[in-house]
């Protein structure tokens, strides 16, 4: 047997278990990918880290056109000096968040996917107050977009039962 069909061989095996579970791909024709993409009006934004959050979630999600199921949310953050000198200088400051969400029927309110998600991301202080304030509000960017990315996941996993 050469080494490629034994590869080949190999891949089959791998796949075989997949099959068998009933796995489909997210964003297959039957996957729950699609059935989120354009029907889920989220919550609008009031602060410039909501709006990043928003606008990553309609990046991955589409903005709705018809939308079926609302999605509402809430952030908490919370920050925390990781790095101090001995001349009690900061030098390194992480955030923390949590993004709490609720995915209800838009007819009926009947709330159909709930829960929370939470990361953390870090900046460094160590340079000019000008470029300490850019790579914070990067790290508010960072922060925002990972919880994001979190939550379209989190929702994907559980919208096969009810999108």
């Amino acid at each position: 047997m050469s080494s490629s069909d034994r590869r080949t061989l190999l891949r089959l095996l791998a796949v075989l278990p997949l099959a068998a579970c009933g796995f489909t791909p997210v964003y297959g024709p039957q996957g729950a990918g699609i059935a989120l993409r354009d029907r889920l009006r989220i919550e609008p934004p009031d602060t410039r880290e909501g709006f990043v959050l928003v606008a990553r979630l309609e990046d991955r999600l589409g903005r709705a056109t018809a939308p079926t199921h609302v999605l509402t949310w809430d952030i908490t953050r919370s920050q925390r000096d990781l790095a101090i000198t001995g001349t009690n200088a900061i030098t390194r400051i992480n955030l923390a968040g949590t993004l709490s969400f609720r995915v209800t029927e838009a007819a009926t309110d009947t709330q159909v996917q709930a829960g929370s998600v939470s990361t953390f991301t870090a900046y460094s202080t160590t340079g000019s107050p000008v470029s300490t304030a850019a790579a914070r509000r990067d790290a508010e960017d960072r922060l925002m977009v990972a919880l994001a990315d979190q939550l379209v996941s989190r929702l994907l996993a559980g919208a096969a039962a009810w999108a």
